[in-house]
């Protein structure tokens, strides 16, 4: 489905802030605004600016994992795209340029979301005489990666029975390495018992050299990605001086200790100082995170986030962390599978000033960290709503019609407009506070696994806590909903999304395979089926349209607790083909009629499936010696003049890594 172009940008000179920017393909771009950076301290705008540069610095990093041709992709298609002197209003041209500006916004030639190869569509031999014509090169084995719809078909493969490493595009194995071999390397590796087990492969790629023996390249200071991690290591020695306090300089020392070794001992201590640093009203991530783009789950992308806490917000998600015991307490699992005392929860709400890696364009509103399973167990985790992003997504999507085409009823829409909002901040304050940090494994269980399935599984697992939890008259009586009708505007949204509107985001013929999706799909479609014969959530059909009907809201939330206790407990025995089953059977498969249907219907709506961000720019301003004396914020880049600003001055890795 393709969306036409429309550019609305942002002026300079406007005083006028627009959420909305150019659209193209499935693909909205938006702004979001850095409300308060104005009231920082120039301490601590000048530590946001260096970060912001540390965690721009990793950008060619994220390109690489997602797949060992992209950066020799990228960088012939950028010369091209400012250099070609033929028709640019060609038919191949314009195909050329809308496969770049996908190929930008998923940091590779492969769905950001989805998984699949883009198919391009301008011709092969078109490219090799822009390649001619501007100097630009690329391999002959390239051609085939990207023309050839068999090769590289998918990013990150998670469909059941195939060898997931060898039919996955991603960079994080050698292209001798089978799924076999990887897994049994680390179990190998984990045979040892340890109290405080690293989580295994997390900061390497794994290769195979000519003699057949398996190793991991490391990526550190001295190792794989050497360059860019220098120049990362380099901003963070910069903004160290600018810290509030000694406890987050100490939290940049362990990072950069941490690059410079490569030691997954050492990040589990850089862990811990920076849950626990919460009083800085600056913070960061930066580094070799979520495990979502590995088939295996075990390897971490490069992302990062630089932000500030917002007071007024993060009153909300004080409130809950201060309870988590309560809600761990009273939660509907197995008491076996509880925490008897919850340890170290902390949330806030924050402003994001920079996103970058596996956070840009495309960007999660919630992170709950570190994914160390001991250390969540001994010391917490710290969670995080990032309210701006938030925002940006409730304000660009006034107007849409959604609600219109696909919410049953006056008075469903009335209740969704009335306290939709409210209600998704407190399931994802939910999710990511409580439900990831919910929980525990039961001694001797791997942390990996469930494998393919772990990713889906635990986002199954902290939206079903938030789902129950939502509904709570706890919430009630902290003030955090305003009655008890509030929550059922977010299961109404919920399950309309995954029963119905998330298809928007697949290609007919195609399966569900991004996690998240998986997990929604899950949820809601076993919710489906278990409530059929008291008909507690139905499908109807309205003068030939496809509805969402909840007819028990309260029978409802008895279902989400049910599988709350399972997926918790399948979680906790690692019980692999458990997982394997539930994922399987209710979080994959598309109903072609229906997913035709919704197509149909989404596509007169004229709206784009995915959003991203155009990050904001900082200036720093100098006086004749050199010192910053202010940061400038501005919004008026647009979204081709930064990627290629970006591809420009955050140059940090050779073609071939």
């Amino acid at each position: 489905m393709m969306i036409a172009t429309a550019c609305t940008s942002v002026s300079a000179q406007s005083d006028a802030f627009s959420y909305t920017d150019e659209s193209f393909a499935d693909i909205q771009m938006l702004r979001y605004k850095v409300e308060g950076f104005e009231n920082l301290t120039l301490r601590q705008k000048t530590l946001v600016y260096y970060l912001s540069e540390a965690a721009l610095w990793g950008r060619d990093m994220f390109w690489d994992q997602n797949g060992r041709y992209n950066l020799r992709i990228r960088r012939a298609f950028e010369k091209i795209y400012t250099s070609y002197q033929g028709d640019r209003e060609s038919a191949d041209f314009r195909a050329f340029e809308l496969y770049l500006k996908r190929t930008w916004f998923s940091s590779g030639i492969h769905h950001h979301y989805g998984s699949e190869k883009f198919q391009p569509e301008f011709s092969e031999a078109w490219l090799r005489e822009a390649l001619k014509q501007t100097g630009a090169t690329l391999d002959e084995e390239i051609f085939p990666v990207i023309f050839n719809p068999a090769v590289a078909a998918m990013r990150t493969n998670q469909r059941d029975g195939d060898d997931l490493v060898q039919t996955s595009a991603v960079n994080f194995y050698g292209p001798n390495v089978t799924q076999a071999e990887a897994e049994k390397f680390y179990a190998q590796r984990k045979a040892t018992a340890d109290p405080h087990p690293i989580m295994m492969g997390y900061n390497s790629r794994l290769v195979k050299d000519a003699d057949g023996v398996l190793r991991e390249d490391v990526w550190r200071a001295c190792g794989l990605y050497g360059t860019a991690i220098n120049k990362i290591i380099e901003n963070l020695r910069l903004a160290r001086p600018f810290c509030d306090t000694p406890k987050q300089q100490a939290v940049i020392d362990k990072l950069i200790e941490y690059y410079l070794t490569g030691d997954l001992r050492t990040f589990d201590e850089y862990s811990i100082l920076w849950l626990k640093d919460t009083e800085d009203l600056v913070d960061f991530v930066n580094g070799f995170t979520e495990t979502y783009d590995d088939p295996l789950g075990m390897k971490g992308s490069y992302e990062s986030i630089v932000n500030f806490k917002d007071l007024e917000a993060t009153k909300r998600t004080e409130k809950l962390s201060k309870n988590a015991q309560w809600f761990e307490d009273h939660s509907p699992v197995d008491p076996r599978f509880r925490k008897e005392e919850v340890k170290g929860v902390s949330a806030k709400v924050i402003t994001a000033a920079i996103l970058a890696g596996a956070l840009h364009p495309s960007t999660a509103i919630g992170i709950n960290l570190p994914n160390s399973d001991w250390v969540r167990k001994d010391y917490g985790s710290k969670s995080v709503t990032i309210g701006n992003l938030t925002d940006a997504y409730n304000k660009a999507a006034r107007g849409s019609g959604m609600a219109q085409e696909f919410v049953i009823d006056d008075a469903t829409r009335q209740l969704i407009e009335q306290y939709g909002d409210v209600c998704d901040d407190l399931h994802t304050d939910l999710h990511e506070c409580l439900g990831h940090g919910s929980g525990r494994l039961l001694p001797g269980t791997d942390p990996d696994s469930l494998k393919a399935y772990g990713a889906a599984i635990e986002e199954g697992r902290a939206d079903l806590f938030g789902l129950y939890y939502v509904a709570d008259p706890k919430l009630v009586e902290l003030g955090l909903t305003p009655n008890l009708d509030a929550y059922k505007s977010q299961y109404y949204t919920y399950m309309q999304n995954g029963l119905l509107t998330q298809l928007v985001r697949i290609k007919p013929g195609n399966t569900i395979e991004e996690a998240h999706m998986r997990n929604r799909s899950f949820i809601a479609h076993w919710a489906l089926e278990h409530g059929k014969d008291k008909k507690v959530v139905e499908l109807v059909k309205r003068k030939g349209k496809t509805y969402v009907r909840i007819n028990d809201y309260e029978a409802l939330r008895g279902l989400f607790g049910e599988l709350l206790a399972e997926v918790q407990r399948i979680k906790s025995e690692g019980d692999y083909e458990a997982a394997r089953a539930l994922v399987e059977t209710y979080g994959v498969q598309v109903d072609a009629e229906l997913h035709k249907e919704i197509l149909a219907r989404y596509e007169r709506l004229h709206l784009a499936p995915y959003k991203g961000f155009i990050n904001p720019v900082y200036t720093a301003v100098r006086d004749s010696e050199g010192r910053i004396t202010d940061i400038r914020v501005s919004y008026n880049e647009g979204y081709a003049e930064q990627m290629l600003r970006y591809s420009r001055d955050y140059n940090a890795l050779p073609d071939v890594n």
